[in-house]
């Protein structure tokens, strides 16, 4: 696991040399073991290593035996060891034991159809010094970063953006036809990040750059083939590919793995699997947003140490500027602060840490997957019926059950936009200062995506949406930037090629069955796992942020933030000072709403003022 970083330009050889490695200190943080570069007349390269796989044999740049090949890669390809056997039947050489000179020797025999055959989290870009090309690729589901800053005369990409902030020629400007929809989703969902031209390479995707040229191609997608299976069969099939997942997630290192762990049936699945010697927890001491209990208790089953921390109101609040300066763009998940607590905890005794990401969208288990009954009975009402309860509730008083007559009179592609949503386009225009607010609607992000699914049933595209928002630009983007920002790799061996393989043919009726999310996933971890644990709904990772900010200290802290002078360039000031009044004196729950403005301005801050 480490940073790279790379440009194109025109400067000395003297110059590219003092740049590239200005770039690398920026992100030093994602390799403090040691640090590689390669620079000639056109190109400079950059690599921040944390060392986990042939602790004394790995550094980069690696070359190939002519040295015209040069790769910096971030990530771990944890299928290596097979396809260097395979790579060996075909007479090349190995020098070291790294999963990085095998990939550079992949990349030599099958070009382009390398990035297929590697079954890990990577980012990486090699250079072909003869034929001056840079060619470089982005796992499958995005677990690994990738930005590149682009204009008619630069190129530069890195793990992180905050490099690019050390090039002279960059131009920092804020991208502030992102901001609508970052209110919207709770963050950044367009391709062009909130830096201009400033861009993320899309997962499964690899690029080609080549005389000012840069052309991206997908090499992976989402797809769906549902079977008509036994469920035992199924089950027991599907079981021993989580297990060998789970496994090569933990063997693939060559210094101790822990494991995170809360109170839901995810981590403690792994956890009962792995048996790592280690897990790691975090809560507040806070009544209902605590599961740190339950994650001793599973480990106390299992024989297995388990570290904990109860984060303070006010270490919350004093990380925040931190924690939004690591992930690059504003970021709204209110589960990101405790993360970087997780892994700043974990980083006191181990390197590697595996998580469970990834199974909620692989197997159907968040909440919204599963409308009640009653809802269920509801949706058969003809949509302008709906439309029509819709517009009548807006204009009356909140009653239990009001917020879904709103959601509900919606067609679905408008109502469902994600697992993090939370306000509409009226809203955030409302937020938005005069000259900001547009008629851009979250049917135009979306409608591309929706149309590749749009003939399977509601679950498949719910999950098809969050596979392609939610979790490669929330779960999985906080997971490997808070991780990073402790200099600890982070593993989800849920989010695995295999299991997705796996995933993808499992019928509805084994997902969503008895009013119970991911049912088979379940009904595979109660094998391992208590029954309490395995069947516990899913709450994600509970903040009181709403509460507190109606406490005195934290609602002037919120309100300090909310009358900068800045303030009025981005949103109307009046209104986001009544969403916050209207809050602390309970008259609305506005917690997540104004924790959203609240982190976009504190971004602002860190990147635009304090910087």
């Amino acid at each position: 696991m480490c940073g790279i970083v790379g440009f194109v330009d025109k400067n000395s050889h003297q110059d590219k040399t003092k740049i590239i490695k200005e770039m690398a200190d920026k992100i030093i943080h994602r390799g403090p073991d040691g640090e590689g570069y390669y620079v000639d007349k056109d190109v400079a390269l950059g690599h921040r290593r944390l060392a986990i796989i042939d602790l004394k044999g790995g550094a980069q740049p690696i070359y190939n035996e002519t040295k015209d090949l040069i790769l910096i890669f971030n990530g771990e390809i944890y299928n290596y060891q097979e396809l260097k056997k395979e790579l060996e039947t075909k007479g090349y050489k190995f020098k070291t034991k790294t999963d990085s000179e095998v990939l550079l020797y992949g990349y030599l025999e099958y070009k382009e159809d390398v990035c297929s055959k590697l079954r890990g989290m990577f980012a990486f870009v090699i250079y072909d010094k003869k034929n001056k090309v840079l060619f470089g690729a982005r796992d499958h589901f995005g677990m690994k970063p990738f930005y590149y800053y682009l204009t008619k005369d630069e190129f530069m990409f890195s793990s992180e953006i905050k490099s690019f902030l050390a090039h002279p020629n960059f131009r920092k400007e804020v991208n502030t036809d992102a901001l609508k929809m970052y209110l919207i989703f709770q963050y950044s969902v367009k391709e062009e990040t909130f830096f201009k031209n400033v861009f993320k390479l899309k997962p499964g995707h690899y690029f080609i750059y080549k005389d000012n040229e840069f052309k991206t191609k997908t090499y992976f997608k989402v797809s769906y083939d549902k079977k008509n299976s036994n469920y035992q069969t199924m089950k027991e099939q599907l079981q021993q590919v989580l297990e060998d997942s789970i496994k090569y997630h933990q063997i693939t290192s060559d210094v101790e793995v822990g494991a995170y762990l809360s109170g839901g049936v995810d981590s403690s699945y792994v956890v009962s699997v792995a048996k790592p010697a280690k897990t790691f927890s975090v809560g507040f001491n806070y009544e209902g947003f605590d599961e740190s209990n339950l994650a001793k208790d599973l480990s106390q089953m299992l024989n297995i140490e388990n570290y904990q921390k109860k984060i303070s109101p006010e270490e919350f609040f004093d990380s925040l500027k931190t924690v939004l300066y690591h992930t690059d763009e504003p970021h709204a998940n209110l589960s990101t602060p405790p993360l970087y607590f997780l892994s700043k905890l974990t980083k006191e005794k181990v390197k590697v840490v595996l998580s469970g990401e990834g199974s909620d969208e692989m197997f159907g288990g968040y909440n919204e997957y599963n409308d009640p009954k009653l809802l269920q009975i509801y949706l058969h009402f003809p949509l302008f019926f709906r439309s029509i309860i819709r517009k009548i509730c807006k204009h009356l008083p909140h009653f239990p059950g009001r917020n879904t007559l709103i959601k509900y009179g919606l067609p679905f592609n408008e109502r469902y936009i994600g697992h993090g949503s939370f306000m509409e386009e009226k809203e955030a225009n409302l937020i938005l200062a005069n000259h900001l607010k547009n008629d851009e609607t979250i049917a135009e992000v979306l409608d591309e995506y929706y149309q590749n699914v749009k003939n399977c049933d509601e679950l498949t595209q719910k999950m098809y949406i969050d596979f392609h928002f939610w979790l490669p630009q929330d779960i999985l983007l906080k997971a490997d930037k808070m991780s990073m920002a402790n200099s600890i790799e982070l593993r989800t061996p849920l989010m695995d090629k295999e299991v997705f393989q796996a995933s993808r043919t499992i019928p509805k009726e084994f997902l969503l069955k008895n009013n119970e999310t991911k049912y088979i996933f379940r009904d595979i971890a109660k094998d391992q796992i208590p029954m309490d644990w395995a069947k516990r709904r899913k709450c994600g990772f509970p903040v009181p942020f709403s509460k507190w900010i109606r406490e005195e200290k934290f609602y002037q802290r919120v309100k300090k933030t909310f009358n900068m002078d800045f303030v009025s360039h981005f949103f109307d000031k009046d209104y986001i000072n009544k969403l916050l009044e209207n809050h602390y004196h309970q008259k609305e729950n506005n917690g997540r709403k104004i924790y959203n403005i609240y982190c976009f301005l504190l971004w602002y801050e860190v990147y635009f003022i304090d910087n």
